[in-house]
């Protein structure tokens, strides 16, 4: 029996980058994937974000990057958490940088707005790769933060970067995290407001 479109909606997880590995999604596939992000909505049609594909050349560098800026953040780091950080660069055979880009004098859309906007359009990239049969996370954090990686990357001052996208074939057993229920996240509203 195939998955209805709910179905695969509801069953969409993050799989950690060490649980991926190719063959990633090819050109095609790639495509799809960037173009899923165009189909979020955005009032005013604004596109208050962008994307940053990275390709293989680039890895190696991002790589080192990533091990410079865990080494702000600790200045003891050990072989085995250097190459967890090598491997978030060099691992996924896909990886894109989401950068939010609000236009803060809008007259009508809001900067939360633009970056809710910015935020579905990721989440339709997730989606997307998660359609096409692969796994996919996202990895935000510091490393969004430091100053080297983003100027790498050429996002500026006034950008929000928002999280690498890391996408490939599953190859080892995600493991899933617990859902809340729905009552844990809903409230209903009943009555009359006034």
């Amino acid at each position: 029996m195939t998955d209805t479109p709910i179905d695969l909606l509801l069953s969409r997880h993050s799989v950690a980058v060490r649980r991926l590995g190719g063959p990633g999604p090819d050109q095609q596939q790639t495509d799809q994937i960037l173009c899923a992000a165009l189909t979020a909505p955005d009032h005013a049609a604004l596109r208050p974000w962008r994307v940053v594909v990275i390709g293989r050349d680039a890895r190696s560098d991002l790589a080192d990057l990533f091990i410079a800026a865990k080494r702000k953040r600790q200045a003891e780091l050990t072989d085995a958490e250097a190459g967890r950080e090598r491997d978030k660069a060099l691992r996924p055979p896909l990886l894109v940088a989401m950068v939010a880009r609000p236009q803060r004098l809008h007259a009508t859309v809001t900067e939360a707005e633009q970056l809710a906007c910015a935020g579905a359009a990721m989440q339709n990239m997730l989606l997307a790769a998660h359609f096409l049969g692969f796994g996919a996370i996202i990895l935000s954090g510091a490393r969004c933060e430091d100053t080297e990686i983003r100027s790498a990357l050429g996002i500026a001052p006034d950008e929000h970067f928002l999280g690498f996208i890391s996408v490939g074939s599953i190859v080892d057993a995600p493991l899933k995290g617990r859902r809340p229920a729905l009552a844990e996240m809903a409230t209903h509203l009943d009555r009359t407001m006034r």
